[in-house]
């Protein structure tokens, strides 16, 4: 998936990709209960896909809405309405969306949606807003949303905001998708959930290192996550398979796309996974600058 160089305008297809946390720590909490946190995220080759039709009467309509999920509150609406009392932006917008990231999966597809809407209609409405000020507003939606419009794979620290540019080596992933839904709010309150961690130095992070603090609390909540999480295990020699974020989707590394199509072709049936590349950075990485 690629993109940095398209002439991106009214009638593109912005896509909307998926992360992986590589590792998940918590290292501490806030006196206003928010998670201190160190994690790696990196961007996969598979993503929603969002089309975005302008409107001259200032409205935000979202004409593929997810069940259970009201306009008002999905991401992407709050994000198009959030940018718009920003900058007192009075164009509006219709957005189309195919989602093909999982709700509840820790894959970040909500945020990673908010974050295309910030970067496509800061293009499309020509509010030549940067970067830095897009992530700020990302980070009152959610704090996976910063990294989508940062672009690059990421260390992130605090409650997601802090971050610093990684190199990650060239890999394939074979990510599966248990038949849950994880709230993730309810994994960072459980009583079990680790949060003395020792922090790590970002300088002295390698890919290997760490796990998922979240990941025994979300299993024990939801035991088909373990469940897929020893059948991927068994078939990978390469890394230990792991979860993402609080769940429920678990992944496992791989160096080629060969090894990793090899594994998904041994998954038992009923099993719903799929194969991806890990990206260098965002395919919309440049479109804010």
């Amino acid at each position: 998936m690629s993109g940095s160089s398209q002439a991106w305008g009214w009638h593109s297809v912005y896509p909307a990709p998926a992360k992986l946390n590589l590792f998940l720590h918590v290292v501490g909490r806030r006196a206003d209960g928010y998670h201190l946190l160190q994690t790696v995220f990196r961007f996969l080759g598979r993503a929603d896909w969002l089309r975005f039709s302008p409107r001259s009467d200032g409205q935000v309509l979202l004409q593929t809405p997810l069940a259970g999920v009201p306009a008002d509150e999905d991401l992407s609406v709050r994000a198009a309405r959030l940018l718009q009392a920003e900058t007192r932006c009075r164009a509006g917008v219709e957005i189309s969306r195919e989602k093909r990231l999982p709700l509840g999966g820790g894959l970040g597809g909500g945020s990673s949606d908010a974050a295309t809407v910030l970067l496509a209609l800061n293009h499309l409405w020509q509010l030549h807003l940067p970067r830095r000020h897009l992530q700020e507003i990302g980070l009152a939606l959610g704090a996976d949303v910063p990294v989508f419009v940062f672009g690059n794979n990421a260390f992130a620290e605090g409650v997601g905001e802090t971050l610093r540019a990684v190199t990650l080596p060239a890999r394939w992933y074979v990510v599966l998708e248990p038949p849950v839904q994880v709230p993730t709010a309810a994994i960072f309150a459980a009583p079990d959930l680790p949060r003395n961690s020792p922090p790590i130095d970002p300088r002295d992070w390698r890919p290997g290192i760490g796990g998922n603090d979240l990941e025994a609390v979300a299993c024990a909540r939801f035991p088909v996550i373990a469940e897929h999480l020893t059948c991927l295990s068994a078939l990978s020699a390469f890394s230990p398979a792991r979860m993402s974020g609080s769940g429920a989707c678990v992944f496992a590394e791989f160096a080629g796309r060969e090894q990793a199509d090899a594994a998904l072709r041994q998954l038992p049936d009923g099993l719903r996974g799929w194969v991806a590349a890990g990206l260098d950075r965002h395919p919309l990485c440049e479109l804010a600058d």
